[in-house]
């Protein structure tokens, strides 16, 4: 299946400011399961870009800007091919939600920064909510990983958020509502307590359904889920979100122990004070018979 698809990130201010080095995470890297076919980057103002890999391999194009402008333009499209993704075949032990997997000496000691829980729990809201689900751990699935994204799903009301960065798990909780970053890092932060190494990922979503009513998050915007490393599995999607796992319709952009580490765009500018007004994106994707064709169906997007 081969895919096109467009990410627009528009800022606005009040009048022309000046830009710092903007960093963007939008380029997939080429797998068994996803592969580059083509890639164009605009922006405007004009810039000047370096290209680079962070310290998780994902491709960074660092964008250096000379000129002012009162808006900051953005587009990066993509021509993808998409293969069938890895499934989990590895069945959990019930016990599994007590001593989580059994990783080896190299997994380990790759593994670490994954496996550590990074959001503080100090008045124990993830631990009180863990212990309840421990409680029900042989009245699932089977599949331990399965029945945490199934409970995160079922248990929070799905809510857009268009202000930058991401909620603490805690305050997810206990406010029983997120969007997909906050889902995602809920689900991190439960699984790394459980005993799994995960991570952080960011891409887009592909609605596979009619009228686009198979899916929880909004058609139009970035995507968020969760990677956990599975001993004779390797890494594993799962999408608390959408209650998905390993499907093809997720497409990674790029991966992160944390969600800071995972900003599509991330960047700086100087101006008066208030002068930014505001922040808008817009991702399509299209289905192509190839990588020169036309669509098969029509883009939906938004803005």
């Amino acid at each position: 299946m081969y895919l096109r698809i467009r990410h627009a990130t528009t800022y606005r201010y009040t009048q022309p400011v000046s830009f710092g080095p903007h960093r963007l995470m939008l380029r997939p890297r080429d797998s068994f399961d996803l592969r580059v076919v083509d890639t164009a980057l605009s922006i405007s103002p004009a810039a000047e870009l370096r290209w680079l890999h962070d310290a998780y391999g994902n491709p960074i194009a660092v964008a250096e800007f000379s000129e002012s402008s009162d808006t900051l333009d953005i587009i990066s499209e993509l021509t993808l091919e998409r293969f069938g993704p890895a499934l989990p075949h590895t069945r959990m032990a019930p016990e599994a939600v007590l001593t989580g997997l059994s990783y080896s000496d190299s997994e380990q000691a790759v593994l670490q920064p994954y496996l550590d829980p990074a959001a503080a729990d100090a008045d124990r809201v993830l631990e009180r909510w863990l212990s309840d689900f421990r409680q029900r751990a042989d009245q699932g699935s089977g599949h331990l990983l399965r029945d945490l994204a199934h409970e995160i799903n079922v248990g929070l009301g799905y809510s857009v958020r268009y202000d930058e960065g991401t909620q603490h798990p805690a305050d997810t909780l206990l406010s029983g509502q997120g969007s997909c970053r906050d889902y995602a890092w809920l689900f991190i932060e439960l699984a790394r307590r459980l005993g799994f190494a995960a991570r952080f990922v960011t891409g887009y979503i592909q609605d596979l359904t009619p009228d686009a009513a198979g899916l929880v998050s909004p058609i139009g915007l970035t995507h968020a889920w969760a990677d956990v490393f599975i001993p004779g599995d390797g890494w594993i999607e799962f999408d608390p979100t959408n209650d998905l796992v390993a499907d093809r319709q997720l497409l990674r952009v790029a991966v992160a122990r944390v969600p800071d580490d995972a900003s599509p765009v991330a960047g700086s500018f100087t101006g008066p004070a208030g002068s930014f007004i505001g922040l808008s994106v817009g991702v399509s994707i299209e289905p192509i018979l190839g990588p020169a064709e036309e669509p098969l169906l029509p883009a939906s997007s938004a803005a």
